[in-house]
């Protein structure tokens, strides 16, 4: 248990923000930073490239979205060295959030379009597979938080391993694949999502259990201090007024 007497801290590492960062994925690593500020909890954001070594210190792990070349450049380092790490870390009590295509590099393999193999980290039990068709619109999904929105724009489709717990159940939009109705995916303290948006601003309850649970790997006691959360939660009126999904097709290279 920490002392009371000392400050609260939290890390953030941020993996890849040059080549996974689209559609305003930054705006993640902002929702965690300010919450835990609001709460007196010192910060630290470190940036994670593919030469970095991961300081031991890391309490919690945002990787953003990318095209397939950037998946491509980072997937070396992720087999190499950071995937052995983030697999120890998450053991150890870190949380960690991955949208997008960062949330493809972390399942078992990614497909490409034209049959390249990209293998992934394997922290969540699922594989994607490229499409000519994007899946493009807002979504509003149900999970064990509540409710979740956020913008998927995408032309992976992501399957399941069989008992893998899904992030959210889709209610409006595509979600993994456009076919099962599943979002995203949970792993222990890892979620992965198609959400960009960015996801944490819009949905508070899941920027805190990414806090709270980051912050018990030094204090498992720690409780969150309560925050209200009326302007976030606002932001969902537009995504429950959409009438439903959409697609665009995209020209094949």
């Amino acid at each position: 248990m920490s002392d009371p007497a000392e400050t609260l801290r939290v890390t953030i590492g941020w993996l890849y923000p040059s080549a996974l960062s689209t559609y305003g994925d930054r705006g993640n690593v902002q929702a965690l930073v300010q919450r835990a500020q609001w709460r007196g909890v010192e910060t630290r954001v470190v940036p994670l490239g593919p030469a970095s070594v991961i300081p031991p210190d890391v309490d919690i792990y945002f990787i953003g979205g990318g095209q397939d070349q950037a998946q491509a450049q980072v997937a070396e380092s992720l087999m190499g060295t950071h995937g052995p790490v983030l697999r120890a870390r998450l053991g150890e009590g870190a949380s960690l959030l991955a949208i997008c295509g960062g949330y493809q590099l972390l399942c078992h393999e990614y497909v490409t379009l034209h049959g390249e193999r990209i293998r992934g980290v394997g922290i969540f039990d699922a594989v994607t597979r490229s499409s000519p068709l994007r899946l493009v619109g807002n979504v509003r999904a149900n999970t064990r938080w509540g409710e979740v929105v956020g913008f998927e724009n995408h032309s992976g489709r992501t399957w399941l391993g069989a008992g893998t717990e899904p992030f959210g159940q889709v209610a409006v939009g595509h979600g993994n694949n456009g076919e099962d109705g599943t979002e995203g995916a949970i792993s222990g303290r890892a979620i992965g999502s198609y959400l960009h948006g960015a996801l944490l601003p819009r949905n508070p309850a899941i920027t805190d259990w990414l806090l709270q649970e980051g912050l018990r790997r030094r204090d498992p006691t720690h409780e969150l201090t309560w925050l209200p959360d009326e302007w976030e939660l606002a932001t969902h009126e537009p995504f429950a007024a959409e009438s439903g999904p959409t697609s665009r097709s995209t020209r094949v290279r």
